[in-house]
């Protein structure tokens, strides 16, 4: 089991990508731009809230997901002990990356932020191709057939609406 203190310290880079790099961003933009630091707008800022809190839910479930059933840290280079099959993770194969691109698209409409929506879109490419190029092959070796029948079911960022279920082989085409 991990430490306390070694969860916490891994959640420092959480917290850097969706609270202060955000807030940074905004601030140089309100200083660059003189742009209010928040949206005028009250169904932009409910959307966003809405979006925001959405993606704070996804990104948390997924975290204690990952804690208590991998046996792991939220970080990718701390090795699963086990491979999560449950919750989002029935529905898509990233639910803690998703979460964060959703958080900060909710940040982004708040915050009035093209900055923070540039964050966004750049975490999706980035996180793709780590996985792609890293931690799919990884998990491949490490949990091989399992991790390849779970890779051919359940897509990387598009949920699949019916949960899957280890053993159910559908291999929905749209899952790589």
């Amino acid at each position: 089991m991990k430490t306390i203190g070694k969860h916490l310290r891994d959640f420092l880079i959480p917290i850097f990508v969706t609270i202060l790099l955000p807030w940074w961003i905004n601030y140089l933009e309100y200083q660059w731009f003189n742009r209010p630091l928040c949206t005028n707008g009250a169904f932009q800022l409910a959307a966003g809230i809405v979006i925001g809190l959405a993606g704070l839910a996804l990104l948390i479930t997924s975290m204690v997901l990952m804690i208590r059933i991998a046996k792991s840290t939220v970080m990718p280079w701390d090795p699963s002990q086990n491979l999560v099959v449950r919750g989002p993770y029935r529905h898509l194969r990233n639910p803690m990356i998703l979460g964060v691109i959703i958080l900060l698209i909710g940040e982004a409409l708040i915050l009035s932020s093209v900055g923070v929506a540039i964050l966004a879109v750049a975490f999706f490419f980035l996180n793709t191709l780590y996985f792609i190029l890293f931690e799919e092959p990884k998990l491949e070796a490490q949990f091989g057939e399992a991790y390849q029948q779970y890779k051919a079911n359940v897509p990387r960022w598009l949920p699949r609406l019916k949960p899957w279920h280890p053993g159910e082989d559908t291999h929905d085409s749209q899952s790589q």
